[in-house]
């Protein structure tokens, strides 16, 4: 198969360590999260995922309801660091326990330095960064609990390449990088591994808002491979940090970009 064609669903590998294992995903509704959301699902998981958007999840969750484990959707608010983490309670409550956290949910709506208010600052901080880390600290309890756990980080790959328009989406996006070693010294221990997966420019509904099919020209030429990104390939490599195939992969950065950089 070229790098230019879809990889069809369920093609991929088959982690038998991924199998009844627990995982909650954060923006789970569309893009990004909602391939990670059906990776996990097509590998025997138990997935819960949180997302604001309703209309989309519960399409989500519809269209896997066949599956070993269907999806269980909560409507969240994830700047609101309370509720959510009132949520991720309850969903471990749900699926009985967490083995597997994916912190995917951000917001890269474009902004001019000039725009910047100090309160629209703390809003794309809240939206992109800060529930990364109350997300991954409810989840420590029930990952010692379990022997361990995997928290995989979202990243990008825009602040490595100084993109225009993104300044607090790319602050926010570095600072990524910091959390996660950080968490994995600090959790190590546990045996709960934390990752960073750092995203080229992939194909979502979202992501064509920004670009025209030059742009998209663009962005290929300047990729090594040809093709497109496609949610499947970032949610291949979120299943197999999360696999036991992965057991001493923690603390480093994981780059899906075809060579974009």
């Amino acid at each position: 198969m070229s790098g230019g064609e879809l990889r069809p669903v369920g093609s991929g590998a088959i982690y038998p360590s991924l199998r009844g294992r627990k995982v909650i995903v954060s923006g789970g509704g569309s893009g990004i999260g909602e391939g990670i959301v059906e990776g996990f699902v097509r590998q025997g998981a138990a997935v819960a995922f949180v997302d604001l958007q309703q209309d989309p999840s519960e399409a989500l969750v519809e269209r896997l309801t066949g599956s070993a484990f269907a999806p269980v959707f909560a409507q969240c608010d994830i700047t609101d660091i309370t509720d959510y983490g009132a949520r991720i309670g309850q969903l471990i409550e749900k699926l009985g326990g967490c083995d597997v956290l994916v912190n995917n949910a951000a917001n890269d709506d474009r902004h001019k330095v000039g725009e910047i208010t100090p309160e629209y600052w703390d809003e794309r901080m809240a939206v992109n960064l800060k529930h990364q880390f109350f997300a991954a600290k409810a989840v420590v309890p029930a990952m010692r609990s379990a022997g361990g756990g995997s928290i995989i980080n979202l990243g990008s790959i825009s602040w490595h390449l100084g993109l225009e328009d993104l300044t607090i989406y790319q602050t926010a996006k570095a600072a990524i990088e910091g959390l996660t070693r950080s968490l994995a010294r600090e959790l190590g221990r546990d045996n709960i591994r934390v990752n960073t997966i750092v995203p080229g420019n992939v194909q979502t509904p979202r992501q064509m808002k920004w670009y025209t099919p030059e742009g998209e020209a663009e962005i290929v030429a300047a990729q090594c491979l040809d093709g497109r990104l496609q949610p499947a390939d970032i949610a291949a490599m979120a299943m197999f940090l999360a696999s036991d195939d992965a057991r001493y992969c923690t603390a480093h950065n994981y780059w899906v970009d075809a060579g974009w950089r």
